[in-house]
């Protein structure tokens, strides 16, 4: 007997999460794809004058541009600049510092620092301008910085995702992030999250080892999950 699909045996154990992250993978698309025809005829509708990741829902979004607009915010929260010339990269409003948490500086210490990272490039040595980093930016921030490798050959800036060490996006780290973020919200408030991942699968396997169609465990599945189309899940 063939034995169903499931999310479990994908490591994908709850649906909504992993649904945002299937959104985040169709704005990634658009971010990197913008010349393709179905980015070009959503930026002609909803943001021709400003960049894809400025982009709002607006005021009569259509259904697919509200979930792409969805998936962009979950993009967001890992995406990161590779620095090459550091020409288009804003030190204070951009993520850029390779760490985990923030991964902007904190704070400039002293008023009118520099806005782009070129300002902080030695443009002689194409180093980083030590002295800069010292007097604009924290400590913890510099020493980042300094980590930051440098290439003597020109190329632009360009985003790529943090939680891969390639940097290209997948759809398991987006959703090992959404997890991680919900079990540090669970913890906050004091409810329990989704760290004992043993205990669920064994949860889950009782429903798959069940000897009946494999339709049935389909639809156990579903209900235990409270993915059935009901009309309260419809309307949530």
């Amino acid at each position: 007997m063939i034995r169903p699909k499931r999310w479990g045996g994908l490591g994908f154990r709850d649906i909504e999460l992993f649904n945002l992250a299937l959104l985040a993978r169709q704005a990634w698309r658009i971010l990197n794809e913008s010349a393709s025809l179905s980015a070009r005829v959503l930026k002609a509708v909803y943001y021709p004058d400003r960049d894809f990741l400025d982009a709002e829902v607006g005021s009569s979004p259509s259904r697919v541009w509200r979930a792409i607009v969805e998936g962009k915010e979950v993009l967001t929260q890992g995406l990161i600049r590779r620095i090459g010339t550091g020409e288009t990269t804003n030190i204070w409003s951009m993520n850029w510092l390779p760490r985990d948490g923030q991964l902007r500086p904190l704070c400039c210490p002293i008023p009118n620092a520099p806005q782009l990272v070129q300002e902080l490039i030695d443009p002689l040595t194409m180093g980083w301008d030590h002295e800069k980093l010292q007097q604009f930016l924290t400590l913890m921030d510099a020493d980042t910085i300094r980590s930051i490798p440098l290439s003597t050959r020109r190329y632009d800036d360009f985003w790529a995702w943090h939680y891969e060490r390639t940097g290209l996006f997948t759809v398991r780290s987006v959703y090992r992030m959404l997890v991680q973020e919900e079990n540090a919200t669970a913890w906050l408030e004091n409810r329990p999250g989704r760290s004992n991942l043993h205990a669920e699968e064994k949860e889950w396997s009782i429903i798959w080892q069940l000897k009946v169609p494999s339709k049935i465990k389909v639809f156990l599945w579903r209900l235990a999950r409270h993915s059935l189309p009901t009309a309260d899940v419809l309307h949530r």
